[in-house]
C-alpha cells in the first residue's frame, strides 16, 4: 500500500495495489472516489478535502498507528 498526497491541491490518493487492468472511478462521495476494477478488485481510493478526511492536526501532522504492535508514527504532510 502507499498513499500520496499533494499539498497543492490538498487531494490524497491510497494505493490499495498497482492498476494492472482498465479501472472504473466511482464517485462515493464529494470527497471520495474509488477506482475499481470489472471484477470487483478496488485499486485505490482518492480523498478530496484530505487533510480533514485523514484527520491532520493544524501542523499538517498525520498519525499513523499500528494497533497490533501498540505503536504510532506522526508523518508531516503539508510543506
Amino acid at each position: 500500500m502507499k498513499i500520496t498526497y499533494d499539498p497543492r491541491f490538498n487531494i490524497a490518493y491510497i494505493y490499495l495495489r498497482e492498476k494492472t487492468a482498465q479501472v472504473e472511478t466511482i464517485q462515493v462521495s464529494d470527497e471520495m472516489n474509488v477506482d475499481i476494477a470489472p471484477d470487483g478488485t478496488i485499486y485505490g481510493i482518492e480523498l478530496l478535502d484530505a487533510n480533514n478526511q485523514l484527520g491532520m492536526d493544524e501542523q499538517g501532522k498525520l498519525t499513523i498507528v499500528n494497533e497490533a504492535l501498540g505503536k504510532s508514527t506522526e508523518m508531516k504532510l503539508l510543506l
